[in-house]
């Protein structure tokens, strides 16, 4: 165990400095980039060379690229163009934001989506299994904006039920209360687009799992539905619907980006467009790292899981997990 999670560790670690340096080449190659945003287009072709020289843009990519990672290994994120303010000032409060949008949207749409996935394959092509089927065809195919702008129309403006966009009431900052009202329609938005799928791949990962010949036997010993489903077939059932967690994070990252300019809310998402609009290539850069960190650290939570969650399955010396 020990000697996989040094393994995946030092991938995941492998990973992430590949991702900062397409990342780094990408920004640098863009139309419009830092050197065409640091430099002012007034200043004399001498006066430019020094304030090429003195930002370090005149040196070869590979030693901006190094110079960087050090200042990043140090805490340095850089600084703003346009007011000179530490990168990290403007990120950290917005991350702490965002996980709280996404982390409630991913809570809610597995407290609904597993039972509602179990009950389903236990009552195959009834009521509820038809019911599913049909917000799965909504939640593909509705974009989020549109429905997050629906959601605004009727409950905020029309009948005035839940406020409009933001993070809190002014005034109010702070108050549990008044965050879970901020957050309902926002969370709402993300939900529904996920619910459709996670209640299809419960479904069907059970309905797999209870055709199998070891579930037949639990029956014929005469153990309760109830005890079949929940003790026997539930946690193997649990393994492709861990898998899709780890893969689906990076996609509830965007939709929360999405979600967060529709309803105004402070997070990274809404940050990213901000900064993208300015041209703030040193927080662009510093929102892709941290997006990447949290896809590639839940990538490795999953792998993990699949250990805790079937006892079967076991850590594989090759890094990965075999069953």
């Amino acid at each position: 165990m020990t000697e996989y999670l040094i393994r995946r560790t030092l991938q995941s670690v492998l990973i992430l400095l590949l991702i900062t340096v397409v990342t780094f080449i990408l920004i640098h190659a863009a139309p419009g980039g830092p050197k065409q945003i640091y430099l002012s287009p007034n200043l004399s072709q001498a006066a430019a060379k020094v304030q090429e020289h003195n930002l370090g843009l005149d040196r070869p990519l590979p030693v901006q690229y190094v110079n960087w990672i050090g200042d990043l290994l140090r805490g340095d994120l850089g600084y703003t163009f346009k007011n000179h303010i530490p990168v990290g000032e403007i990120i950290w409060p917005t991350v702490g934001h965002t996980l709280v949008l996404m982390g409630a949207a991913w809570l809610l749409t597995l407290l609904i989506a597993l039972p509602w996935g179990i009950y389903n394959s236990t009552s195959e092509y009834g009521l509820s299994d038809q019911t599913a089927s049909f917000i799965a065809y909504i939640g593909f195919a509705m974009p989020t904006f549109w429905f997050g702008i629906i959601l605004q129309e009727l409950f905020a403006l029309k009948w005035n039920l839940l406020p409009l966009s933001d993070m809190w009431t002014m005034g109010k900052e702070g108050q549990i209360g008044d965050l879970l009202l901020h957050l309902m329609l926002p969370v709402t938005v993300l939900t529904i687009g996920f619910l459709a799928s996670y209640v299809k791949y419960a479904r069907s990962s059970m309905l797999e799992v209870l055709d199998q010949d070891y579930i037949r036997t639990a029956r014929a010993k005469g153990l309760g539905e109830g005890r079949v489903v929940f003790r026997h077939a539930l946690r193997n059932a649990l393994i492709p619907i861990i898998t899709v967690l780890g893969l689906d994070l990076p996609v509830l990252v965007a939709g929360a980006a999405l979600t967060e300019n529709v309803f105004n809310w402070p997070g990274m998402g809404r940050l990213f467009v901000q900064m993208a609009v300015a041209r703030e290539y040193s927080v662009l850069m510093a929102i892709t790292l941290l997006t990447a960190v949290f896809v590639i650290v839940g990538n490795f939570v999953a792998d993990l899981l699949y250990a805790l969650v079937d006892p079967r399955v076991k850590l594989s010396r090759k890094g990965g997990a075999a069953a």
